[in-house]
């Protein structure tokens, strides 16, 4: 019975709040009556009665008109955000209990082909989910590109985004064992200069992406020839793949050749930098059916 009671006087509140944001927002008990179904007088007694509660009169009215004061207009605000928050707690409950359906733009790397088995069995858990998949290693706007979501690297720095992290990876310098058959196997990052090196450039800087080993002692410039150049990853594992050089990539896009004895991992106790990859979407009060499936299934499947 004290729960109900309590129940009994949280409705009667919410009711009231609904009934004081209407009449400011029509200034008239009558079109407020019309909108909620009942009467302007019970309209005029809900009103009192909240203004009995809180000590303080809420409107200025007369005959003609009737306005805020500056109490209610104060009170108008914190109303106005209980009834946005109560809508959107409705609204994401409702979502929730949908099932995940739509389309779905996500843009990654083109080392994406890594995620292909995945995206596989993604698509067959939600056969409602229509995936537009973008390959590509610039920087994509999420926002202003309208993607629902982003496989990116690198640490986010834009708080209009949410992010949530897939792994942090270890780089590779890597060569086909025919290649270092060869050429012989380098044993130091001098001895690189005797080799063909295959180098990924960024396509957001035209720049060559460093080889990430640690920085000589007595801070001497660190040269790796330069025999390809390409702005795509699985061009270059390719190109190590045909025993035409050796080329530094994360562990991520060589797995499964590393594992079969395609490529052979070489100087792996000189490296130093991981490369850190995550999904990341645009920030909201909550996730749609849809995107919350994918962000979960990625996350937990990985890389």
């Amino acid at each position: 019975m004290f729960v109900s009671a309590i129940k009994g006087c949280v409705v009667d509140k919410l009711n009231g709040i609904t009934v004081f944001v209407q009449v400011a927002e029509t200034r008239s008990f009558v079109a407020t009556g019309r909108l909620l179904g009942v009467s302007a007088s019970a309209v005029g007694k809900s009103i009192a009665r909240m203004e009995q509660k809180l000590g303080t009169r809420l409107f200025h009215r007369n005959t003609r008109s009737i306005n805020l004061t500056a109490e209610g207009a104060m009170f108008l605000e914190r109303c106005r955000r209980i009834l946005n928050e109560l809508e959107a707690a409705e609204q994401e409950l409702f979502m929730n209990t949908e099932s995940p359906k739509g389309r779905l733009r996500v843009s990654m790397p083109q080392v994406g082909n890594v995620m292909f088995v995945q995206l596989a069995r993604f698509m067959a858990r939600y056969p409602d989910i229509q995936l537009e998949l973008e390959f590509t290693d610039r920087l994509v706007d999420v926002i202003e590109e309208g993607f629902d979501a982003v496989i990116r690297t690198g640490v986010l720095n834009d708080s209009r985004l949410m992010a949530r992290r897939l792994g942090d990876f270890p780089f590779h310098v890597i060569g086909a064992p025919d290649y270092l058959r060869r050429f012989g196997v380098p044993e130091t990052v001098e001895q690189l200069a005797g080799h063909q090196c295959l180098h990924y450039k960024m396509a957001f800087t035209g720049k060559l992406e460093r080889w990430p080993f640690r920085e000589p002692a007595e801070g001497g410039e660190m040269k790796i020839p330069v025999s390809m150049v390409a702005n795509n990853i699985e061009m270059l594992i390719h190109a190590a793949l045909q025993g035409q050089g050796l080329c530094c990539v994360p562990e991520f896009a060589i797995r499964q050749y590393l594992k079969d004895g395609q490529l052979q991992s070489i100087l792996a106790d000189q490296l130093e930098r991981t490369l850190q990859m995550q999904v990341v979407w645009p920030s909201s009060r909550f996730l749609t059916p849809k995107l919350r499936a994918f962000i979960d299934f990625i996350c937990e499947e990985g890389l």
